[in-house]
């Protein structure tokens, strides 16, 4: 496992990451998501520490991309099946080891990103095959500040060197 110091980039799903996994639908169709504003703050400071920050989804959302904008996030990777190909993809416009990224997932669509990276978590509810592909796990769940959680302690792991 990478040291969580040595982290370049995170890489998170949206939803059950970001979101608590459910989907919502307005009278229109149109699919509405909820995200955590604390999950928001722990990417802006872990972006302004020198981190960056990627979504890969299997979905497909205009919602995660106006958040994901908002907060400086410039890949943003959706509708995509095969996640382990894309993270690949984007490693290789990147530049980046995978050794030097960390995922954090939440169900079997996941297995993939969490396989390539050198330091896989998973949120608190998460599925249990990715919980036991996960070398951190998270206190909170999905959507309910796991993803601030997760930056904290990246960030903790640069301030300390470890």
């Amino acid at each position: 496992m990478t040291a969580a110091a040595d982290i370049a980039l995170l890489v998170l799903d949206v939803d059950g990451v970001l979101t608590d996994g459910r989907l919502w639908y307005g009278p229109g169709g149109e699919e509405l998501k909820a995200f955590h504003v604390r999950d928001g703050h722990g990417i802006v400071q872990l972006l302004a520490a020198g981190v960056r920050v990627a979504v890969i989804s299997g979905r497909s959302s205009p919602a995660v991309s106006t958040r994901m904008r908002e907060l400086g996030v410039s890949e943003i990777i959706q509708g995509v099946t095969d996640k382990a190909r894309a993270l690949a993809e984007l490693l290789a416009r990147a530049g980046l080891e995978p050794r030097r990224v960390a995922c954090l997932g939440d169900d079997t669509p996941d297995l993939g990103l969490l396989a390539g990276v050198g330091l896989p978590a998973a949120v608190a509810d998460a599925h249990p095959a990715v919980l036991a592909a996960a070398a951190h796990v998270t206190r909170a769940a999905g959507g309910q500040g796991a993803v601030r959680e997760f930056c904290d302690f990246l960030l903790a792991a640069r301030e300390s060197g470890r």
